[in-house]
């Protein structure tokens, strides 16, 4: 029952982002496209609840992360406030909200591992590991594409959503993020992530 009411809790507190992301965002534009996917993800989430249920930890990811892209598409990820204030005083080149952001979308490791682990037959350990690190690289790749094709459409409005702020290596710099991120959240929060699986369900361990 707790668990139940914490997600009542993180569903809450992504709407309450949604609604204030949507209001008065720097383009409209920009915000569809940023925050497009991540609504998607919600209904998802949404849909499968009764079917699919995952661990709080899961579910705490995709809230950050979708609270994430809420902010990223309401100043436009080049533009976040915090980030331009790390930049001028520390006099960085750039504003790093997006890279930040796809370093912490290595944490998308944990729900695909989780998936893995609830919905097939591979039994917990190394395999399931290394699959969930390449899925969350995929995913990475398959983003910058989504971006590379926007910043052949010629407007300042595409190049905001990409944000790559004329960093000719900006989506490898992403993706290695990512990578990095993934490693990390595995040395670091596999073993709780286990502890929430086996409260969750009785799959034999191996």
């Amino acid at each position: 029952m707790k668990r139940n009411y914490f997600h009542i809790f993180l569903l809450t507190t992504v709407i309450a982002f949604f609604i204030w992301s949507f209001i008065k965002p720097a383009h409209y534009p920009i915000w569809i496209l940023e925050v497009g996917p991540s609504v998607i993800t919600i209904l998802a989430v949404l849909y499968f609840y009764n079917k699919v249920r995952l661990t709080s930890l899961s579910y705490s990811i995709i809230a950050l992360l979708t609270i994430m892209t809420f902010i990223g598409g309401h100043f436009t990820y080049d533009d976040v406030p915090l980030f331009d204030w790390i930049q001028k005083n520390y006099e960085l080149e750039r504003n790093h909200y997006d890279r930040f952001g796809h370093f912490l979308k290595g944490l998308t490791f944990i729900v695909i591992r989780e998936i893995l682990i609830l919905k097939t037959a591979l039994p917990i350990g190394k395999w399931v590991e290394f699959i969930a690190i390449n899925m969350t690289l995929s995913l990475a790749g398959f983003y910058e594409i989504v971006e590379w094709i926007a910043s052949r459409i010629s407007n300042r409005k595409t190049k905001d959503f990409v944000g790559a702020q004329g960093d000719m290596w900006d989506a490898q710099w992403d993706m290695s993020l990512t990578l990095a991120g993934s490693i990390i959240t595995l040395l670091l929060l596999t073993r709780l992530h286990n502890r929430f699986i086996k409260s969750l369900n009785d799959k034999s361990w191996s």
